[in-house]
């Protein structure tokens, strides 16, 4: 994007939009419009996209994003002002959805909503295939290029944690409101915006509700996208995922075990002496809490669970904990796992070697979930489109690694990221979780303009 930079200036003062040689300037603020009026905003709304489209024209290469073309047509600038206007629409939706519960492996409670929900924004053929992925389509004028826009549906929370939202003002609190109730909530915003506004894009469009995003759930419902539902189909892929507009192009790979050590078992005190599984299972944390990982490219591991035995005055038969290896080099990827496998054996050894009767513990390593690394590189249709998307709206840019269902199709070579649906997210993963919905209109119409410049 050389040569193109947006500068908001304070109300009554000139927004300058600067294109190498270029200048174009209107005089009203887009971030904060109260003296600007209705009028004011959507003035300097055309304003910015008239702008990108300058920038495109006189920049080499630009042209082939997508963005290029989306300006002329008054129907997208009708569809960002309809995202704007109906946000508090969209943020019922997001809670709403949040107050499905959505476990990992339970989703189609929230699914069979979504899929109703699907329906009445105008999407059509809206189906749930095999694994519970929730499609809807809205066609283009031609076969190519599709674009699949999706948000997941499953959270990390156990279905018995309660799943209410509260709201104090501008801010919505709840298991999940953020990751990615948002995201759910802004794939269906986009779809009411480009039917509300009659956008017809080039290509067709697939809205996907995913399942098995989280935890242990290993991508089972983008897999099934790509290796069955829509097979060989998709040109294009973004998930909308979480808050903010950080653009995810590098996916983290990660490896993910159970370890699992069994023996005889006993009495605490009338057996003493034989290995204990609990023991093994502390003793191989603690060689895996040793090991040196670089920190570029960024390596890390945790141990996220453990379990075992049956009574405080018994020696444990069994003993289990569960392993998440990650990072977004392969070959890091691979050295850490290796380390982990020896501190593994290591520790099963030195138990082993510590009994005094008695057969010895066995040990079970089981592979639980493989999330493949992948990259889109900052030249690739979508990270290019994306980052243009942002300019055009005044967002600010920004490239970050992360794990996500962009990751499996970034794996294969299909053109993807991840985009955040606007707003603030607060301790996600957390029964405390939040979200901030000031401006989170930002975020609708992002995903809007970026959707549309991606059928192009």
């Amino acid at each position: 994007m050389v040569g193109f930079s947006i500068k908001m200036i304070s109300a009554h003062r000139w927004t300058a939009v600067r294109l190498g040689t270029r200048t174009l300037s209107s005089s009203c603020k887009p971030h904060r419009g109260p003296s600007c009026g209705k009028r004011g905003k959507k003035t300097v709304l055309r304003v910015l996209l008239g702008a990108l489209a300058v920038a495109h024209a006189s920049t080499p290469g630009i042209a082939q994003t997508g963005v290029a073309g989306v300006p002329a047509d008054p129907s997208v600038r009708r569809a960002l002002e309809f995202a704007r206007a109906t946000e508090q629409d969209t943020i019922r939706e997001q809670i709403r959805l949040c107050e499905i519960p959505a476990p990992p492996f339970g989703e189609a409670t929230r699914a069979a909503a979504y899929a109703r929900s699907m329906r009445a924004a105008g999407l059509t053929n809206v189906r749930i295939d095999s694994v519970g992925n929730v499609l809807g389509e809205r066609p283009g004028r031609n076969r190519k290029p599709h674009l699949v826009l999706s948000a997941h549906l499953d959270t990390v929370f156990p279905a018995e944690l309660p799943v209410s939202v509260t709201r104090d003002k501008n801010w919505l609190r709840g298991p999940g409101i953020s990751d990615d109730c948002r995201g759910l909530a802004v794939v269906l915003a986009v779809a009411r915006a480009l039917g509300a506004a009659k956008v017809q894009t080039e290509g067709p469009i697939t809205f996907v509700g995913t399942v098995g995003e989280e935890g242990l759930g290993d991508l089972r419902g983008v897999r099934a996208l790509h290796e069955s539902t829509l097979r060989e189909q998709i040109h294009r892929f973004v998930s909308v995922d979480g808050d903010g507009y950080a653009i995810t192009n590098v996916g983290v790979g990660s490896r993910r075990y159970r370890v699992t050590f069994r023996g005889p078992g006993g009495h605490s005190f009338d057996n003493f002496g034989r290995a204990n599984p609990v023991h093994a299972v502390g003793l191989a944390i603690a060689r895996l809490a040793r090991l040196e990982v670089p920190a570029v490219p960024r390596t890390t591991y945790s141990v996220g669970r453990i379990g075992g035995g049956t009574s405080i005055n018994a020696i444990p038969s069994e003993a289990w904990m569960e392993v998440d290896l990650r990072s977004a080099d392969d070959a890091a990827l691979k050295q850490l796992d290796a380390g982990f496998q020896a501190s593994v054996r290591a520790a099963l050894e030195e138990e082993n070697n510590r009994r005094k009767s008695h057969e010895a513990l066995t040990v079970a390593i089981d592979t639980v979930g493989n999330r493949p690394a992948g990259r889109s590189d900052q030249t690739s249709p979508v990270v290019e489109t994306a980052i243009a998307s942002l300019r055009a709206l005044g967002l600010p840019v920004r490239l970050v690694e992360g794990s996500t269902d962009a990751n499996l199709p970034m794996s294969i070579g299909i053109s993807s990221i991840a985009i955040g649906g606007g707003g603030i997210g607060r301790d996600a993963h957390s029964p405390r979780e939040s979200f901030d919905t000031t401006e989170s209109w930002r975020g609708t119409q992002l995903v809007t303009l970026l959707a549309v410049a991606l059928t192009r």
